[in-house]
């Protein structure tokens, strides 16, 4: 594993090929959406930026709730989740442990060089809503790292720095400051887009034709 170097994501120039991806492993959406961006962004011709932000402290902000916590979304949600899981072929349970402490999974992701990021958003998040493992727990942080061929412990020390705090800070106070409610958002330029049902929308942003 490389040194993670300078922060990752603050010295990013970002244009209108560019996918600001802003996620945490605690949301279910945002693991589906992360099993197809890229892929997405291939095709389209856009380059990826994997953001970790604190969902909790956005619906703070924002006055917005989980929708499991909502009995009528609550219900809706499951079958809902399920369906798209199907639909693109990837593993999807609902964990014994909700909601999960994602605060580790996210600061650690703020340790990585830019091009890891992606590949410990997807472990972590495949650990959890694929397999329904606690990655609130180090010692199941620790396994995922392990299994990418990384040091867990390594990692976890990481994700005390304060400079590693305060960048998952940072990027949760520019995702409220730009308008973020929830998660997965992803931004084309300033354009927002919530949700993992938006890929039609964004396609059509960066095929030219829906104004920038």
């Amino acid at each position: 594993m490389q040194d993670s170097g300078a922060l990752p994501f603050r010295t990013l120039r970002m244009s209108n090929r560019t996918i600001e991806f802003f996620w945490d492993s605690a949301s279910p959406y945002t693991y589906l959406a992360a099993t197809q961006i890229e892929d997405f962004a291939r095709k389209h011709d856009a380059t990826v930026v994997w953001k970790p932000f604190l969902l909790g402290k956005a619906f703070e902000a924002t006055g917005n709730k989980p929708p499991a916590q909502i009995p009528a979304k609550g219900k809706y949600l499951f079958q809902d989740l399920r369906m798209w899981a199907r639909l693109y072929g990837v593993p999807f349970r609902w964990p014994k442990v909700f909601p999960v402490a994602s605060l580790t999974s996210l600061r650690i992701a703020c340790a990585l060089p830019p091009a890891q990021v992606p590949v410990w958003a997807k472990a972590v998040m495949g650990a959890y809503w694929g397999q329904e493992q606690d990655i609130g727990q180090p010692e199941v942080l620790k396994a995922v790292a392990a299994n990418l061929g990384w040091n867990g412990d390594e990692l976890l020390a990481k994700a005390q720095d304060p400079a590693i705090k305060d960048l998952l800070k940072a990027n949760t106070d520019e995702a409220i400051r730009r308008g973020v409610f929830g998660a997965p958002t992803f931004f084309i330029g300033e354009k927002m887009f919530w949700g993992n049902d938006r890929f039609e929308l964004m396609a059509a942003l960066l095929d030219g034709k829906l104004a920038a």
